[in-house]
C-alpha cells in the first residue's frame, strides 16, 4: 500500500499548499501587474504553464498568482496549481509515477468528512447575502473568461456539493458554471453525473436542490472529486478519498442560506439552489454559440437549455483567492487522469494480480481518452491477457477511448518511448482491436454521425486497443541494448537520473 509521505497537517487547505510550493524553485510565481479577468489571465497562462491539449505554443510550467485583478480590490486569482504531475506529487506527498497507486489505496481506505461549527469555518469570515444592496456575483468575484468568445465568465474549479433528496447521500464533482446574471449561474451536466441524478429527483418532486460551490480548497479534494463510477458508485462521497489522502477528515460547515454543507476551509463558497423546471441558453449574454474551452482542446458548444443555480449567498475568507483552470490544460489531465489511473489499476489488479505494472492517462487525451498500460507477461499463458486488461480498463472508466499496451521495459510517461514501442512492436493488421459503437464522451468532436456515418448518436465511439507488446514467444528477439550500469554522480556531482 502506498501512503502519502506528507506529515499530517502539512497541507490542509489552499494556503498551506501554496506555502509548501514556495519551498521549491519554479513551482509558484506571482505578478503584481493588473490583469483583466476577461481572457487576459488565461491568455498569459497559456504560455507560462498550461500544457496539456492547449493550442501550441504552450508548456508545463509553474502555478501563477495574479495579485491585482482589474475591477476587484481584494481578490487574487490563482491558475495552474495542478498543471504539473511533479507538483501534484509534491502536494500529495508521493512520487509522480506512483500517484495512481496512492489514489487507488485512498479509495479503498476512506475517511468520511466531518462537520464543524460555523464560527470555526474560515470560509465564512465575510458574508454577502442575496437581496442585500449591490449583491452581484459578477461584481463580487472575478470569474475569468478563458477566451474572448466564451459564453461568459466561468467558475471552472468549483467543488459542487449536494445531497440526494431521498437518501441523504452526498457527492462532490466539478462542473461548468457560467455566470448568467447578478444571482444566477448555469450548470452544465455531462450525462450520468450523480449531482444531476440528485437534481432530477428534486425536480420530479417540484423542489429545488440545495447546493454549495467551494472554490480554492486542499488539492487532495480537487483530485479526489474527479473519481467516477464504478470506482466511486452513487452513495460514495469522494470527500472521503481526500480524507484518506491526508489521513485527516475533510471539514464541512453548514451553509448560512440553504440546507447544504460546504468545505469549511475553502477560500470562497457560493450557496444556492438548483431551480426546478428552469433552463437558460448558456450563451444568452454573448450569442457566440460557444461555451468555453474544454479538455479535448476545442471550445465546447453553448447548450440551448441548461439548469440554473439561484445564488442565495457568497461567503469567503479575508483576502480570498479565486482558483481557476484553463479547460484544455495539464491541470485537467492531472485532476481527471490520476483518478482514471487509479480506477484502472484497481479493476485490473483484482482480475489478474501483479500483471499490470502501471497506467498513465496521457496528456493528449485530457486524462480521459487515452491510457498507456504497462503489462508484464510472465508466462506463455499470459499471452492475450494484456488485451483482457485493456477491456477491463474500458469497464473501469467508461469515457476512455484508446488504450496503448506496452511491455515492462517501456517508460509509459515518456511519449517517445511509447511511440518507439508502436514503431517496433506493432503491426496494424494484427495488433489492433476495434470495439465499435460504444458510448464514450460527448465532447470529442470526432464522435459524431457527421464524422462517422456509422455512429447513431454524438458521444458514441469506436474504442480501440493498440497492442504494442511483444508476443511472449518472441521475447528474446526484442531485447533492448544493455548499457553498463555506472554511478554518474562520480562524474557529475549531484546528478539524479
Amino acid at each position: 500500500m502506498i501512503k502519502s509521505t506528507l506529515e499530517r497537517g502539512t497541507v490542509y487547505d489552499l494556503r498551506s499548499a501554496l506555502a509548501l510550493l514556495a519551498r521549491y524553485p519554479d513551482e509558484l510565481i506571482s505578478t503584481d501587474v493588473e490583469a483583466d479577468p476577461n481572457a487576459e489571465i488565461s491568455g498569459v497562462y497559456r504560455y507560462v504553464g498550461a500544457g496539456g491539449t492547449v493550442k501550441r505554443p504552450t508548456r508545463t510550467g509553474p502555478a501563477m498568482m495574479f495579485n491585482k485583478v482589474k475591477g476587484y480590490d481584494d481578490v487574487r486569482v490563482l491558475i495552474g496549481l495542478l498543471a504539473s504531475r511533479q507538483r501534484v506529487g509534491r502536494l500529495l506527498g508521493a512520487d509522480p509515477e506512483k500517484l495512481g497507486f496512492l489514489l487507488k489505496d485512498s479509495v479503498n481506505n476512506p475517511i468520511p468528512p466531518v462537520v464543524i461549527a460555523n464560527d470555526k469555518a474560515p470560509c465564512q469570515e465575510v458574508v454577502y447575502r442575496a437581496g442585500e444592496p449591490g449583491f452581484d456575483v459578477r461584481k463580487l468575484l472575478p470569474a475569468p473568461t478563458n477566451t474572448e468568445e466564451d459564453a461568459g465568465p466561468y467558475f471552472t474549479m468549483g467543488m459542487c456539493y449536494a445531497s440526494d433528496p431521498e437518501t441523504g447521500e452526498s457527492d462532490v464533482t466539478i462542473h461548468r458554471l457560467c455566470i448568467q446574471g447578478p444571482d444566477e449561474i448555469s450548470m452544465y451536466f455531462v450525462p450520468g453525473r450523480h449531482l444531476d441524478t440528485f437534481r432530477q429527483k428534486a425536480e420530479a418532486a417540484g423542489k429545488a436542490l440545495p447546493i454549495s460551490i467551494s472554490i480554492g480548497v486542499d488539492p487532495a479534494i480537487e483530485i479526489g472529486a474527479c473519481f467516477e463510477p464504478p470506482t466511486t458508485p452513487q452513495g460514495y462521497d469522494e470527500l472521503a478519498v481526500a480524507g484518506s489522502l491526508r489521513n485527516q477528515a475533510v471539514e464541512l460547515v453548514k451553509c448560512l442560506s440553504v440546507d447544504a454543507r460546504a468545505i469549511a476551509n475553502a477560500e470562497i463558497v457560493i450557496e444556492g439552489e438548483l431551480v426546478p423546471d428552469y433552463r437558460v441558453r448558456e450563451d444568452q449574454n454573448t450569442n457566440t454559440g460557444k461555451a468555453m474551452p474544454e479538455f479535448p482542446g476545442y471550445t465546447g458548444e453553448a447548450k440551448a437549455a441548461v439548469p440554473v443555480i439561484k445564488v442565495k449567498a457568497i461567503t469567503h475568507r479575508k483576502n480570498p483567492i479565486l482558483q481557476t483552470v484553463i479547460g484544455p490544460s495539464e491541470e485537467h489531465v492531472n485532476m481527471a487522469g490520476i483518478p482514471t489511473e487509479a480506477s484502472i489499476l484497481e479493476m485490473v489488479e483484482r482480475a489478474m494480480p501483479g500483471r499490470l505494472l502501471n497506467v498513465y492517462a496521457h496528456s493528449s487525451g485530457g486524462g480521459k481518452y487515452l491510457a498507456v498500460m504497462q503489462f508484464k507477461k510472465a508466462a506463455l499463458s499470459d499471452e492475450g491477457r494484456q488485451r483482457q486488461a485493456a477491456l477491463l480498463a474500458f469497464a473501469a472508466f467508461g469515457e476512455l477511448k484508446h488504450v496503448i499496451l506496452v511491455d515492462e521495459d517501456v517508460d509509459i510517461f515518456d511519449t517517445n518511448d511509447v511511440l518507439w514501442a508502436m514503431q517496433t512492436r506493432y503491426q496494424g493488421d494484427v495488433s489492433t482491436v476495434f470495439i465499435p459503437g460504444v458510448r464514450c464522451h460527448p465532447l470529442d468532436p470526432s464522435q459524431s454521425p457527421a464524422f462517422n456515418p456509422l455512429l447513431q448518436d454524438t458521444g458514441i465511439s469506436c474504442k480501440t486497443i493498440f497492442d504494442c507488446t511483444v508476443p511472449f514467444k518472441l521475447k528474446d528477439q526484442f531485447q533492448r541494448s544493455q548499457f553498463k550500469e555506472v554511478d554518474v554522480s562520480r562524474f557529475i556531482p549531484g546528478f539524479k537520473s
